[in-house]
C-alpha cells in the first residue's frame, strides 16, 4: 500500500514537470522530468504518454542521442512513440534510423498512420527510391487522399530531389490542398526558375484563398529573377501592404533580396530602413546586394552598422564583405574584415577561407593568399581554385604545380581549374595541361576548350589554336568559335573572321562584336553600323564592347552626327549600365569631333575616373587649342593621386604643342624622370617639335643630339620644318630692311 501510494506521488510530481515543460520548453526543465521517470523506474503502470512527451521535448532541442536512450527504455510503446522517434531521427538526418525505426514499427504490428509518412518523407536526406515506397503505401492505406500533410510532404521530397514533374503530379491528385501545400508548390517552381508556373499558381491561390500567409510571398518572390519580372514584383509588394503583411520580417527579406537583384538600390535601402526588427537575413541580403553592385563600399558602411546595432554577423555576412573588399581592392578593409572574422573563429570554415584567399590573390598578397588556405581545414575545388587562380596571375609555373598537388591530394580539377591554369601558362606547360584534359575528359568541354584555343592563340600557335577547328566533327559551340575568330580578327584576317563567325546558327552579342571589330579594323566603316543595324533586328542587345567599336569608328571618321546618335542610344539604353570604357570613349571622340563642351560635361559627370579618364580630356583639351586648360587638368590629376604614364605625358605634351607652352613642356618632359618613365621616340617627337616649332632650334639640336636612340624622319621633318621657318622669318626681316 505504500508503495503504491509513493508511485501515485511520484506520478503526480511527472504530470506537473510535464505541464511545466510544456508551458516552458527548455533543456533544464526536461532533464529533471527524464531524471524523475529513472528515479521511479521502469512500471507497467507508469503512462507512455509521459515518455512520449520526453522523446518529443528532447528532439526539439536537437538531443537526438538522449531521445533515442529515453525510446529504448520504454517499457511500453505505442504509436505515438515510433512517431515521435521517427520525427527525431528524420528532423535531423538520421535516415537509416528513422527508416530502421519505421521497418521495426511494421513489424511490430503497429500500422502507420499520417504522421508516420509524412515524418519520413521531410526527412532532408530521404531518397526518391523509399519515397515513391512511401507514397505507394500512402495510396493503398487510404492517406495520401485522406491526410494533406502527407501530399506536401511527398511534393517537398519530390521538388528536394529535382523530379518537378513527379512534384506537381502529386499537387494536381491531391483532393485537398492546405495553404502549406500550395506555399510549397509555389515555392518549389520560383526557385527552380519556373517564374511563370509560379506566378500563374499564385494567381490561383490570391482566387482561391481568403487569406494568404508570409510563405505565400516568399515562395513567389523568390522567382522573380528578370527585369521583366519588376513589375508584377511591384503588383506583389502592393498585395503584401494590402495583406498586412509589410511588418513581417520574412516578407521584407523577400522584397530586398527581389528588388536587389534588379539592382533597385534606392527602393532596396528604402525597403530595409522600414524593417523593424530587422534580422541577421535582413542585414545579410542588403550587404550582400551592395557588394554585387557599382558601389560595393557601400556594403562595408552597412556592415559597420550592423555591428553597431549589436546583431552578431555569420558566415554568409563576412562572404558578402570580403567579396565588397575584393571589389574594391582596399588592403586596409580587408585585413580588417579578416580580423573580425579571427575573432570570431570563422577563419577555418572552407567558404570564408576561399573567399580570403580570393581576396588576397586579387590584391596581389600570394603569402597572405596561401596563409588564408593553409587555415582552411576541410578544403574543396574551390579553395584550390582560388589560389590556383592567384599564382597564375604572378607565376605560371607556380600555378601548374598547385593543380599538380592538388591532383596528389585526391582533389579533382573542374573546368575553372583547368581554365586558371591555362590563363598564363607557356608553351611547354600548355601541352603538359593539354594532355592533362584529354586525360581526365575535359577535352570536349566548352569552358576548357575555350581556354585552350585562347592559351595557344597568345602563345603564338595560330597554327596550333586553328587545329581545333579542323578536328572537330562538328561546328564548335558559339564561346570556341568566338575565341577561334578572335584569333583570326588580331591576326589581321578579316575575311576568315567573316566567314567562319558566318557559320554560327546562334551567334551571340560576343560574335556580333568581334565582326563589328572586324570591320572597324579593316577600314570598312560603313560596314561597321549596317552590321549594328542587323544586330538589332537580330534583337541581340549591344554590350559596352559594342558601343565602345562603335565611338571609336565615328572618332575616326570625325562624324559629330554620328558619335551623338550613338550617345542618344546609350542614354536612352540607361546610361548609368555603362561602363567608365563607354565614357572614357564619348569623351574622346567627343573631343576628336570638336566638341569640347560634350567632352567635358561627360567628365564632369564622372563619379569615378581613372587614368585614361584624365587622359582623354587632357589629350581632347590640347587638341582643341586649351593647352593651358589641358595643364590645369594634368595638376588636379597629379594632385588627387592619379600617376601619368607614357599616354598621360603625350597628351600632355601634344597640348604644350599646341599652344606654344614651351616652358612648361620643357618641365613636364623634365617630370618624366620622377615617374621612372623612359621618354620613348613618341614623346621627343612632341618636344621637339614644340622647340622648333617656336624657334627654338638649338635647344631642339640639342635635345636630338641626347636621344638614347637614332631619331626618325618625323622628329627630323620636324626640326627641319622649324628650320624653314626660321629661314623664311630672316628673309622676311631682310626684305623689309
Amino acid at each position: 500500500m505504500s508503495f503504491h501510494g509513493d508511485f501515485l506521488k511520484y506520478q503526480y510530481r511527472l504530470l506537473q514537470l510535464l505541464q511545466s515543460c510544456s508551458k516552458l520548453r527548455a533543456l533544464d526543465t526536461t532533464k529533471p522530468l527524464h531524471a524523475l521517470t529513472i528515479t521511479i523506474g521502469p512500471n507497467p503502470e507508469q503512462s507512455t504518454f509521459v515518455y512520449n512527451n520526453i522523446i518529443s521535448f528532447y528532439a526539439s532541442f536537437n538531443q537526438v542521442p538522449m531521445a533515442h536512450k529515453v525510446f529504448d527504455n520504454m517499457p511500453h510503446r505505442n504509436k505515438v512513440s515510433y512517431n515521435s522517434i521517427i520525427s527525431c531521427f528524420s528532423k535531423y538526418g538520421y535516415l537509416e534510423e528513422a527508416w530502421r525505426t519505421f521497418c521495426e514499427m511494421i513489424d511490430c504490428g503497429f500500422r502507420p498512420n499520417n504522421f508516420t509518412l509524412s515524418g519520413l518523407l521531410s526527412c532532408a536526406s530521404m531518397d526518391v527510391g523509399r519515397g515513391i515506397m512511401l507514397q505507394a503505401l500512402a495510396i493503398k492505406n487510404g492517406l495520401f487522399c485522406s491526410d494533406v500533410f502527407v501530399g506536401t510532404a511527398l511534393l517537398g521530397l519530390f521538388g528536394r530531389c529535382g523530379w518537378l514533374d513527379e512534384a506537381f503530379h502529386v499537387f494536381e491528385d491531391m483532393p485537398d490542398k492546405s495553404l502549406v501545400t500550395w506555399n510549397s508548390m509555389i515555392s518549389l517552381l520560383g526557385h527552380h526558375g519556373f517564374v511563370e508556373d509560379c506566378v500563374v499558381l499564385f494567381r490561383k491561390l490570391v482566387r482561391k484563398e481568403g487569406s494568404l500567409s508570409k510563405c505565400s510571398f516568399e515562395g513567389v518572390l523568390s522567382g522573380l529573377v528578370c527585369e521583366e519580372d519588376l513589375e508584377f514584383g511591384g503588383q506583389i509588394h502592393g498585395l503584401v501592404i494590402k495583406s498586412g503583411l509589410d511588418c513581417e520580417v520574412l516578407v521584407s527579406n523577400s522584397l530586398i533580396n527581389m528588388y536587389a537583384r534588379r539592382s533597385s538600390m534606392s527602393q532596396v535601402e528604402k525597403l530595409f530602413e522600414e524593417v523593424d526588427g530587422r534580422d541577421v537575413v535582413t542585414w545579410n541580403t542588403i550587404i550582400s546586394a551592395f557588394s554585387k553592385s557599382k558601389n560595393p563600399g557601400k556594403a562595408l558602411e552597412v556592415f559597420l552598422k550592423m555591428s553597431e546595432d549589436g546583431i552578431m554577423p555569420n558566415q554568409t555576412t563576412f562572404v558578402s564583405v570580403i567579396n565588397s573588399c575584393t571589389s574594391l581592392l582596399v588592403p586596409m578593409c580587408g585585413e580588417y574584415v579578416h580580423g573580425k572574422i579571427v575573432k570570431t573563429a570563422l577563419e577555418t570554415d572552407v567558404y570564408l577561407g576561399s573567399a580570403l584567399v580570393d581576396y588576397y590573390a586579387k590584391c596581389g598578397k600570394l603569402d597572405n593568399a596561401h596563409y588564408c588556405f593553409r587555415e582552411i581545414h576541410q578544403k574543396n575545388v574551390v579553395s584550390w581554385n582560388s589560389l590556383i587562380l592567384g599564382y597564375a596571375n604572378k607565376c605560371s609555373f607556380a600555378s601548374v604545380s598547385l593543380l599538380l598537388e592538388m591532383l596528389k591530394l585526391g582533389f579533382r580539377p573542374n573546368e575553372f581549374s583547368f581554365s586558371a591554369v591555362l590563363k598564363s601558362s607557356l608553351v611547354l606547360e600548355l601541352k603538359q595541361i593539354h594532355s592533362l584534359t584529354i586525360r581526365l575528359g575535359y577535352e570536349n568541354n566548352e569552358y576548357v576548350l575555350t581556354s585552350l584555343i585562347t592559351s595557344y592563340g597568345r602563345n603564338g600557335l595560330i597554327t596550333d589554336a586553328l587545329i581545333f577547328v579542323k578536328a572537330s566533327e562538328t561546328l564548335l559551340a558559339v564561346v570556341p568559335a568566338n575565341s577561334i575568330a578572335g584569333i583570326y580578327n588580331r591576326s589581321g584576317q578579316y575575311f576568315e573572321t567573316l566567314k567562319f563567325l558566318s557559320q554560327l546558327e546562334e551567334p551571340d552579342t560576343v560574335s556580333w562584336n568581334i565582326v563589328i571589330a572586324a570591320c572597324a579594323r579593316n577600314g570598312n566603316y560603313n560596314e561597321v553600323f549596317e552590321l549594328f543595324k542587323h544586330m538589332r533586328v537580330a534583337q541581340m542587345l549591344p554590350d559596352n564592347y559594342t558601343y565602345t567599336s562603335l565611338l571609336c569608328v565615328s572618332s575616326k571618321v570625325c562624324n559629330l552626327a554620328l558619335g551623338s546618335s550613338i550617345h542618344g542610344l546609350l542614354i536612352k539604353t540607361n546610361f548609368s549600365y555603362f561602363d567608365i570604357v563607354v565614357r572614357n570613349v564619348l569623351i574622346d571622340m567627343y573631343g576628336k569631333c570638336g566638341n569640347l563642351e560634350s567632352s567635358a560635361k561627360i567628365f564632369d559627370s564622372m563619379t569615378e575616373r581613372n587614368l585614361i579618364t584624365w587622359t582623354a580630356l587632357i589629350s581632347a583639351l590640347g587638341i582643341n587649342g586649351c593647352a593651358q586648360e589641358a595643364l590645369e587638368r594634368f595638376n588636379d590629376m597629379e594632385f588627387l593621386g592619379s600617376r601619368p604614364d607614357k599616354v598621360a605625358f603625350i597628351a600632355v605634351l601634344t597640348a604644350c604643342r599646341h599652344g606654344a607652352l614651351v616652358r612648361e613642356g620643357m618641365q613636364l618632359f623634365g617630370k618624366m624622370n620622377n615617374y621612372h618613365i623612359e621618354p620613348d621616340m613618341d614623346h621627343y617627337h612632341c618636344l621637339v617639335d614644340l622647340l622648333a616649332r617656336n624657334g627654338h632650334l638649338e635647344e631642339a639640336e640639342k635635345v636630338i643630339s641626347c636621344m638614347p636612340f637614332p631619331p626618325d624622319a618625323q622628329i627630323w621633318r620636324s626640326f627641319l620644318e622649324g628650320c624653314k621657318k626660321r629661314r623664311n622669318t630672316e628673309d622676311h626681316a631682310v626684305c623689309i630692311k
